[in-house]
């Protein structure tokens, strides 16, 4: 299959879950769009860089993947998502997790996204301080967004505590920072042979 008519199928795949995303959210209108906010902002942008810089099938993939969870999350509101609440009743937790499993891939995803965009942009060579800087950055952002919710609740307490999703979790924060700190780690763990191999493949004539 083609890249360009992979990179259809996903686009598909990731309009027609967002529609379905957007129809009667569980929560509030504003919830929906907080929790929706990086994908409806990185969409353009890859469009409009996709002839000028054309990422790999892996990223493209991992950013479809990213999507999906981020626009499910937003549907039910992180805290009602039914995958969360079967998780709580097999591993005998007091919460509804799935919101960590977003704060998870927003490490695993966007550290392959650094580590291609990096690579290919840069003199940098593949090696430790790549690896280094494809944890950062990823951590940074993390970091970043959990200061955008504490701004939100100040803003609209009453609308967009859906949005903090703590659930009463005093360690809400330090632990989604966490576990963005360890899907990037695992991410370059699993999958930086792997994606050296697309980004050979990418440069070939």
């Amino acid at each position: 299959m083609s890249s360009n008519k992979y990179l259809s199928i996903l686009i598909i795949l990731v309009l027609v879950f967002g529609a379905w995303s957007g129809i009667k959210p569980l929560d509030t209108r504003l919830t929906w769009v907080l929790e929706t906010l990086p994908l409806i902002m990185a969409l353009p942008v890859l469009l409009l860089t996709y002839k000028r810089l054309p990422l790999t099938n892996l990223t493209y993939t991992l950013i479809a993947i990213h999507a999906m969870i981020l626009m499910l999350g937003a549907h039910y509101s992180y805290a009602k998502v039914p995958l969360g609440f079967w998780m709580e009743d097999w591993f005998g937790w007091t919460r509804n997790n799935y919101d960590k499993i977003g704060h998870f891939m927003q490490g695993f995803g966007p550290a392959i996204y650094t580590r291609e965009i990096i690579s290919r942009t840069s003199p940098l060579r593949r090696g430790k301080w790549l690896g280094f800087i494809s944890i950062a950055v990823p951590l940074a952002f993390s970091a970043f967004y959990e200061i955008l919710e504490w701004l939100a609740s100040l803003s609209n307490p009453t609308d967009t505590e859906a949005f903090l999703g703590t659930q009463g979790y005093i360690w809400d924060t330090q632990s989604d920072m966490f576990l963005c700190l360890l899907g990037s780690i695992v991410a370059l763990v699993l999958l930086t042979k792997w994606h050296n191999k697309y980004l050979v493949k990418h440069h070939e004539p």
